[in-house]
Parts: structure tokens; sequence; C-alpha cells
């Protein structure tokens, strides 16, 4: 399975401005917090997960995500072919990310909220892994 966007949108009347996103199934999530980096020239590199999947949606400001599918987690390839997505917060889109990616995250603006969803409580599996900001080319 590879990353993929799913499309939101928002309207706006007299009444104010409606963010929805219809064809995103919460079904599977069990747990959700928000991301806050300290700064835009931060980038949140490279941790991910062999079992669980994650889904993530800007809630405020906008950020670049960099996704890169793992090959084998004990010793992943260095030069993987990267998906690049930039999500922001003027519509509900969201990424969703297949288990076995790891991601980078960096907030385009100063402020930006990035809302991640995930399909297994926290501790309900050991599936954490991080790689160097610079592991990959």
């Amino acid at each position: 399975m590879i990353p993929k966007i799913i499309k939101g949108d928002c309207r706006t009347d007299s009444r104010g401005t409606l963010f929805y996103n219809n064809d995103f199934d919460a079904s599977a999530i069990k747990r959700i917090y928000v991301i806050e980096n300290q700064h835009v020239n931060f980038v949140r590199a490279w941790q991910g997960h062999k079992i669980e999947q994650r889904w993530f949606s800007a809630v405020q400001g906008s950020f670049k995500i960099q996704l890169i599918a793992i090959d084998d987690w004990n010793k992943p390839s260095k030069n993987s072919e990267r998906h690049t997505f930039l999500l922001d917060a003027k519509k509900l889109d969201m990424i969703m990310v297949p288990q076995g990616y790891v991601s980078s995250i960096q907030s385009l603006e100063e402020g930006s909220k990035l809302l991640v969803m995930a399909d297994y409580l926290l501790g309900e599996v050991n599936d954490e892994y991080r790689f160097e900001g610079d592991y990959f080319k």
C-alpha cells in the first residue's frame, strides 16, 4: 500500500466556514494527538512504524510531510524513494500513512498544528522506529 491524500474541502456562508472530509473513514482510529514543531526550520525526522498506520491533517497552518517505505528495519536503504505531500489547514485533507513507513514533518508556518491519528493505543504494540534526520539521502 502507498500513502495517499484523502481530499477534504470547505464551504463558507453567512454563518461561517465548515471544514469537512466526507471520504475519510475514522473507524480504525484508536487515539489522536497534535504535533506543533518549535519553529519552521525544525524538521521532525525520521520516525515510523512497521505495524501501525497513521493519518495526518493540518488543523492550523501548513506542513511539508515526506514519507519513505522501509525495506529493512535494521538497515534501510539510504536512497529510498520519498513521497512528498503538502498539507494546509484551509482544507481538511488527510494523508493516509500505511504501515511500514517513516515520516519527516516540517511546519511551513509558525504556529502550525498537525493532527495525528493512529490505529493502535499508546503502548498496545512496541512499534516505534527512529532514524537520524540525515540518514536518508
